[in-house]
C-alpha cells in the first residue's frame, strides 16, 4: 500500500479562498451534467440559464436538484433563483454538443429582464404544465414544479438547492432507441469539468460494464493470489476479472490454451517465470478490449502448466 502522503495533496477547504475551493471542486468532481434552466419571474419574463450543480435524485418521486450558487465575485444571487422563488416552476433542458456553444452564451450575466433564449439564438415551446417554455433545440425537457429551496447561506458561494418534481417529459424522436429509452449515442449530452472545459459522451468516449446488480460477481479476494498479486494487471484489470460469476472449467481453459495460446507455450515453455508474465501481457490485452472470458482462460492456463 503507497504511502498517501507521497501521491495525494491534501486541502483543507477552511484555509482556501472560496475561488480556490471553488476551482478545486469544479475541477475535481467532473464531468458534471448540465440543467439549462428555463425560468419565470412574476412579470412573466423569461430567464435561460445553465448550472453544473444537478443530478436527479429520486424516481418516484421523479426529483431533480440543481443549485444556483452565489457569486463568488460580489455575492448576488442569479437570476434563476429569484425567479423559482417568486414562481416555482422551471424546465430543465439537456445540453448536447450541438447546443452547448449557446448555452455557454446564455451563461453571460445579462441584466436582469433581459430573455437569454433571443441573445442565444434559441427557440422558446410553450411548456404542457408550467409557465416557463422549453427549448425546442434540446434533446430533452423536464417540465418540473418547484418543490423547495434549501440555502447553505449567505456566504459567496453558498449554494442554493432548488427541488424539482418531474411533471412531464419530452423527448427528441430521433434520441430514442427501439424501445423507446434514451440512447446515450444518440443523445450526444455534454458536461461541465474544470475551468472551461466540457466533456462529450460521443460514441468513442462510451463504454459499456456489466451490472453487477444482473450477477454476482466472485471478486477481487476471490482470485487466485498468483493472479491478483501481478505486477502487470493493475486494480483496474482485477476489479473486471471479479465481475464474473464463474471461472471458466479446466476443459474450456485447455481447449483455449490449444486454439489461442499454443505460440506463447511453445516460445516461452523453458521458463515459468518468463511464460507467466507472457500470458499476463495477454491477459492485459484481453481485458483493455473487454474480453474478460479470454482474459480468465489465459491467465488459469499457466496453473494447468
Amino acid at each position: 500500500m503507497p504511502d498517501l502522503e507521497s501521491t495525494h495533496q491534501e486541502f483543507n477547504p477552511a484555509n482556501l479562498s472560496p475561488q480556490k475551493l471553488h476551482a478545486l471542486l469544479l475541477g475535481g468532481v467532473a464531468p458534471r451534467p448540465i440543467a439549462f434552466a428555463s425560468t419565470v419571474d412574476k412579470q412573466g419574463r423569461v430567464n435561460l440559464a445553465p448550472f453544473s450543480y444537478f443530478n436527479v435524485f429520486s424516481a418516484n418521486p421523479p426529483v431533480l436538484i440543481f443549485s444556483p450558487a452565489r457569486r463568488g465575485k460580489d455575492n448576488t444571487t442569479k437570476h434563476t433563483l429569484e425567479n423559482v422563488l417568486e414562481v416555482p416552476e422551471v424546465v430543465i433542458n439537456m445540453v448536447d454538443y450541438d447546443l452547448v456553444h449557446a448555452c455557454s452564451l446564455a451563461s453571460t450575466d445579462y441584466p436582469q429582464g433581459v430573455n437569454e433564449f433571443e441573445k442565444a439564438g434559441l427557440t422558446e415551446v410553450p411548456s404542457a404544465t408550467i409557465a416557463p417554455p422549453r427549448v425546442l433545440e434540446s434533446p430533452v425537457s423536464l417540465e418540473c414544479k418547484v418543490l423547495k429551496v434549501e440555502s447553505f447561506g449567505p456566504n459567496p458561494g453558498a449554494g442554493n438547492l432548488v427541488f424539482c418534481e418531474v411533471k412531464r417529459m419530452h423527448f427528441r424522436h430521433n434520441v430514442l432507441d427501439a424501445n423507446g429509452l434514451p440512447d446515450a449515442v444518440l443523445l450526444d449530452l455534454v458536461a461541465r469539468c474544470g475551468g472551461s472545459y466540457y466533456s462529450r459522451a460521443s460514441k468513442e468516449s462510451l463504454f459499456e460494464i456489466p451490472k453487477p446488480l444482473a450477477n454476482l460477481g466472485i471478486g477481487v479476494n476471490a482470485i487466485p493470489e498468483d493472479i491478483r498479486s501481478s505486477g502487470v494487471l493493475t486494480g483496474k484489470h482485477l476489479a473486471m476479472l471479479g465481475n464474473v460469476e464463474r471461472l471458466p472449467d479446466e476443459t474450456e481453459v485447455n481447449d483455449y490454451k490449444l486454439i489461442e495460446l499454443s505460440e506463447i507455450f511453445l516460445d516461452h515453455s523453458d521458463d515459468g517465470v518468463v511464460l507467466e508474465m507472457e500470458l499476463h501481457k495477454h491477459a492485459l490485452k484481453l481485458l483493455d478490449n473487454g474480453n474478460v472470458d479470454e482474459a480468465w482462460k489465459t491467465l488459469l492456463t499457466f496453473n494447468l502448466g
